[in-house]
């Protein structure tokens, strides 16, 4: 009962209790679709993913057998979707952070694997950044060609450092928040933990409703967008306030990047 009251606390229990979505051997077409959810929303941080902003190609040839989950997640990785969205809007180090964290579960360990990752990237580029974590043996002994990368830091495993659990939750706030939306923005999180390799304690994250429909929408249909109001700067720390708006299809995007700029947390997304 307490671990099950601490995984509560900790916003991991809707992964522990679906964590691990495999597309097996003679699968039907409702599976192809619950690893393709579980990718998007593995791979880009839980962020709510537009349906004109989905990497369709690579969906077909998951669904016709020509690609494995590995390469449909390196696909989603690969994308502009991915370089725009945690690369060109943030800093190295941050980035570097959220492929462990999206790519193998985990947190990174220590300076060396930062060092090592940055280097890669300066001499090779960006896509032989993202393949190391996916061609790595650490990837394939976790996941192998068919399972979805899922949050595993905060699991007991063969070959993890336990400097990893804390660290871990330094980058993870919750099943309910994207790697978007949080309070402290894009920079890095680990930066002086790694530096002076300690390790932080322990804080419980977010653990309010997951967005819906993180994959999907549709056109000339209106959507209630709820928000959690951040506290401006310098002002009264008091209660959050929720705010719901109304916003069509066609302005949905916009107005989401509108609320992150503003430093504002979606807590859901539906159909109105």
């Amino acid at each position: 009962m307490a671990v099950t009251t601490a995984a509560g606390r900790l916003g991991v229990a809707p992964y522990d209790e679906s964590m691990r979505v495999e597309l097996r051997p003679h699968w039907a077409e409702g599976d192809v679709e619950a690893v393709i959810r579980a990718a998007y929303r593995q791979v880009f941080g839980n962020q709510y993913i537009m349906a004109s902003e989905r990497n369709t190609s690579a969906e077909s040839l998951l669904r016709q057998g020509e690609i494995s989950v590995r390469d449909f997640v390196r696909a989603l990785a690969l994308s502009e979707l991915y370089r725009d969205k945690f690369f060109s809007s943030g800093p190295q180090n941050r980035f570097i952070e959220l492929n462990f964290k999206h790519l193998l579960g985990r947190a990174p360990y220590d300076q060396d694997e930062v060092a090592y990752h940055t280097d890669l990237y300066n001499h090779q580029g960006y896509a032989a950044e993202i393949n190391s974590y996916i061609d790595s043996q650490e990837y394939r002994d976790s996941f192998g060609d068919n399972v979805v990368p899922y949050y595993r830091g905060h699991l007991t495993q063969r070959n993890q450092k336990t400097v990893g659990f804390p660290r871990f939750f330094q980058l993870y706030r919750g099943y309910g928040t994207s790697d978007r939306t949080q309070r402290s923005g894009v920079r890095a999180r680990l930066v002086t933990e790694i530096a002076r390799n300690s390790a932080s304690p322990v804080a419980s994250g977010s653990t309010g409703p997951a967005i819906v429909g993180v994959v999907g929408g549709e056109r000339g249909k209106l959507y209630r967008v709820r928000v959690a109001q951040a506290a401006r700067p310098g002002a009264p720390q008091v209660r959050r306030t929720s705010t719901e708006f109304l916003v069509p299809y066609e302005q949905l995007s916009q107005r989401l990047q509108q609320i992150n700029r503003s430093g504002g947390r979606v807590t859901n997304v539906d159909l109105a």
